[in-house]
């Protein structure tokens, strides 16, 4: 207790706000580098596929995340829960009828000796990562807690807890979302980009083998993207996210099974064969967004606090890990100093941001209905695929490899 009353704030170098993947990792990460750390997240992380408020939607870690990974100690505990992406496939469907008119492959051997990365449910990675905290005897998880005030000054940060406890801590990393409590309490704010589109996620069987091939399929409303994960049941198996306008994807959703099953057909223009709905849907709003500033006093925004994007490429929770593996390489001795954190923002946000344009542009095109512009679309990404210096610089930026 102080000479007050209050109870004395409890310490550590690192607090992390947020309890989704990113957060966790970042947990992780801190505490393999042998700093204290407390994450805090209001709500307790669904660990099971089939449990109320599961995330269904699953993350393809690229080559440079799957590094990150394997040097703070996690890889070898996913690894065997992985599915290898070799070719990243992107087929258009925008003619008259929902067949694939044009298939183009990126296969990562032309640039690579490895995959171009490795896909796991999102559930299972909750589950993997706080099963690691756990091991850490200097990191603290305290799921059901959230962030409620912060105070942020040039010696440390003060964050005041959903529970009354306050903690003193040298670095506040921010990874609690879009609506981030604490880039809202620096006063920061954000550029949001709206669509109109929802996104469905979910996984599926297959009648054929996905070959450890990414597919998009391209035709108009969004990308539906089949990304392989391991075998279900001895049945070949692959999540799908389905962009769709927000009306659209309310339709979908008030379908009975059969009557889904029926539009998942033929929205995938028959690439792997008759598809059967193997769990249920989760859904969430398309949005691109980035923070004005990655930074303040003491704290370091990553993840979709500082910058979100469209599902698109494997690139939204790879841009997380990229700002992540930044920061940690930037905080040594004293995490939180101001030289870090704008070394940090030099570095990050305008990658990000040089990212999110582009993936703004893809979406779009995406989206087209019109089709003579479908055309268009097809006719640029045959033109491009041709060209293989193109190819593979696109492959390697994709990735985010020199």
């Amino acid at each position: 207790m102080t000479a007050g009353g209050e109870t004395a704030p409890q310490s550590a170098d690192v607090l992390v706000s947020g309890g989704g993947v990113a957060g966790l990792t970042a947990a992780a990460a801190f505490g393999a580098a042998g700093l204290s750390v407390i994450c805090v997240d209001p709500a307790p992380p669904v660990t099971e596929e089939g449990a109320a408020g599961a995330d269904l939607r699953t993350t393809a870690f690229l080559q440079p995340s799957v590094e990150l990974l394997q040097r703070i100690g996690l890889w070898d505990r996913l690894s065997a829960y992985a599915a290898p992406l070799q070719v990243m496939r992107i087929v258009d469907a925008g003619g008259r009828e929902p067949i694939a008119r044009l298939i183009r492959e990126f296969d990562a051997s032309e640039i690579s000796a490895e995959p171009f990365g490795y896909n796991l449910p999102n559930w299972l990675l909750r589950r993997e990562l706080t099963a690691r905290l756990a091991e850490l005897p200097n990191v603290a998880f305290r799921p059901g807690t959230g962030t409620a005030g912060l105070t942020a000054r040039e010696d440390a940060a003060l964050v005041d807890l959903s529970d009354g406890t306050r903690v003193h801590a040298r670095l506040v990393v921010a990874a609690d979302g879009r609506e981030s409590p604490v880039r809202k309490a620096l006063g920061i704010g954000a550029r949001t980009i709206r669509y109109g589109q929802k996104a469905l996620a979910f996984a599926v069987t297959h009648e054929r083998p996905h070959g450890n091939v990414s597919t998009e399929v391209h035709r108009f409303g969004g990308p539906f993207t089949l990304v392989p994960l391991p075998d279900r049941e001895g049945r070949s198996s692959s999540a799908v996210v389905w962009m769709e306008r927000g009306p659209e994807i309310a339709r979908l959703r008030a379908l009975p099974r059969a009557a889904f099953e029926a539009e998942l057909n033929a929205r995938s223009a028959g690439v792997l064969g008759h598809l059967t709905q193997a769990t249920g849907l989760t859904e969430w709003p398309i949005i691109s967004q980035i923070a004005d500033a990655y930074t303040g006093p003491r704290t370091a925004l990553i993840a979709e606090a500082a910058h979100v994007v469209p599902p698109i490429g494997a690139q939204g929770l790879n841009m997380s890990l990229a700002d992540l593996a930044a920061l940690v390489d930037l905080m040594a001795p004293d995490p939180g100093n101001a030289a870090a954190l704008a070394a940090y923002a030099r570095r990050r946000r305008p990658e990000a941001l040089a990212r999110l344009i582009g993936i703004d542009a893809l979406n779009r095109a995406s989206m087209m209905t019109p089709r003579p512009l479908r055309d268009l679309r097809a006719a640029a990404l045959g033109g491009l695929y041709a060209l293989g210096p193109l190819r593979r610089t696109m492959m390697r930026a994709g990735l985010g490899l020199r």
